[in-house]
């Protein structure tokens, strides 16, 4: 019966030893590898240090922190999609050559977006003159007709394959690398969009695009500016945002 004992005891102290080495890490964190490579959060689970409303100074207020991830919600929930100017940017640099990498979960019938590029014109919206990554519920939301409308496609340019998506209520990853005009959307593991910026390819993509009327498009994008994250006015959340420059 001891040696019984012994063997149980022993046994429960191996899986908490195993469990304890194979720990999911935190998120909103960075590993040790991570960091080595150059990667840096941008968002630290807790407040929105660096972050602030596109052409504002605060952040806004249907922005709040829910369980360590940053959470959007519509500043007039009776009327779903009515953005409430609440895009914001992280103010506290501007990319040139990068890999981002972000979570997002999309509530029901959810539409946003993730924005590089960025420069604040006054009276503009923050996709006048900046590439976005879509952020939908590809089953319910609105905007789901148009295949370049679904989840990480180059909005109204480039479909993304809908079949790398999570549905909504789930979470998802999105990793953008812009490399020399280079531009690459993995999601959820997998290659789905691939586009070089300033080249011919990009003005036939622009000019067959909402955005051929455009000046922030037609007159050339930016070569480096903020990240951003949209309000349309649905719940989403983000979480893990971290970059590293290349």
């Amino acid at each position: 019966m001891m040696n019984r004992k012994l063997l149980y005891l022993g046994a429960l102290m191996l899986l908490i030893a195993c469990s304890a080495t194979t720990r999911i890490p935190d998120v909103n964190s960075l590993t040790k590898n991570e960091k080595q490579a150059g990667w840096e959060l941008l968002f630290n689970g807790k407040d929105f240090s660096g972050w602030r409303q596109y052409n504002g100074t605060e952040m806004p207020k249907n922005w709040q922190i829910e369980e360590g991830a940053m959470k959007v919600m519509p500043a007039n929930p009776s009327r779903l999609g009515q953005g409430g100017g609440g895009d914001i940017i992280f103010a506290g640099k501007m990319y040139t050559d990068f890999e981002l990498s972000l979570d997002w979960k999309a509530g029901d019938q959810a539409n946003s977006g993730i924005f590089y590029y960025v420069h604040e014109l006054p009276g503009k919206p923050i996709y006048y003159a900046a590439p976005e990554i879509q952020v939908l519920d590809n089953e319910n939301a609105s905007d789901n007709k148009v295949d370049s409308h679904k989840t990480g496609s180059l909005y109204d340019m480039i479909a993304a394959d809908p079949a790398t998506v999570h549905p909504a209520g789930e979470w998802n990853n999105i990793v953008i690398r812009v490399k020399e005009g280079k531009v690459t959307h993995v999601q959820n593991g997998k290659k789905v969009v691939e586009y070089t910026l300033w080249t011919k390819e990009w003005d036939d993509l622009v000019q067959n695009s909402k955005f051929k009327s455009f000046p922030g498009f037609t007159d050339g994008i930016a070569h480096d500016g903020f990240i951003g994250l949209q309000d349309h006015g649905y719940t989403v959340w983000f979480r893990n945002v971290k970059i590293r420059e290349l």
